[in-house]
């Protein structure tokens, strides 16, 4: 088994004396696809704002690349390597792919993002930008506005954003939400792609993506761990069935 690249113990979050994440203890191996399941209100989201640091947690600690980044500030554990994309895609409506990649790229120029420079000085970044989009699947669609993108080329838009910031492990939240079929094929095919060399946390409803995909499954409700293992443990637990079936109150 792989050495673990991200864990928790004892992480908890209340707000009000509303306990949303209840003492959760996770254990995610390098190089693998780890999904975070559950119903409604179990806690999932809530449990990536606190990995990433949006959140502080209320107790627990949390470790990456076992160093404690539980004070961490979201900028300095995303350059840790630590990266995430969001429910709602976001992407600049009104710039081509190829510049929404671009400005990604940027950040290697350090503070600055030149945004006030000469184009000249930022094509440098065209071709690895490029090279993204291509890996993303976007690659006929360089120069047409995210905006004018279907929604799941937006998701795949953003995506190839979040690599140009070179993750060493990507949370996705729920990348295939609100997708058609095809979209939703098409986004399962891009994370097979760039799953290699990374280790991909995701949280995701459709149960056909998590079986197809994921290596190990958590599975939340009411904020706590209800099982976890790979999908045939966790599909025939009856309490994850009960849970899905609406006789647990998540």
């Amino acid at each position: 088994m792989s050495d673990s690249i991200l864990s928790t113990q004892g992480l908890t979050r209340e707000f009000r004396g509303f306990v949303a994440v209840n003492g959760v203890d996770l254990n995610v191996r390098a190089g693998t696809i780890h999904a975070l399941i559950g119903p409604n209100g179990a806690g999932k989201t809530t449990c990536f704002n606190l990995l990433t640091k949006f959140l502080s947690p209320t107790r627990g600690t949390i470790q990456f690349k076992g160093r404690d980044i539980t004070a961490t500030k979201p900028a300095d554990v995303a350059r840790l390597g630590l990266i995430r994309s969001f429910q709602i895609s976001a992407v600049f409506a009104h710039l081509p792919a190829l510049q929404n990649v671009r400005i990604a790229l940027q950040r290697a120029r350090g503070a600055s993002f030149d945004f006030w420079r000469s184009e000249e000085v930022l094509h440098q970044y065209d071709q690895r930008a490029r090279e993204l989009l291509d890996d993303v699947g976007l690659s006929e669609y360089v120069d047409v506005e995210a905006g004018q993108l279907s929604y799941g080329r937006k998701r795949a838009l953003e995506i190839a954003t979040t690599l140009a910031l070179d993750p060493e492990m990507l949370l996705l939240d729920e990348p295939t939400a609100g997708m058609t079929h095809e979209d939703v094929e098409r986004v399962v095919a891009l994370i097979r792609r760039i799953r290699k060399g990374r280790t991909i946390l995701m949280v995701e409803h459709n149960l056909s993506v998590v079986e197809g995909l994921c290596d190990t499954i958590t599975v939340l409700t009411r904020g706590r761990v209800l099982a976890e293992g790979d999908y045939a443990t966790v599909s025939a637990n009856p309490e994850v069935v009960s849970a899905y079936l609406g006789t647990e109150h998540a």
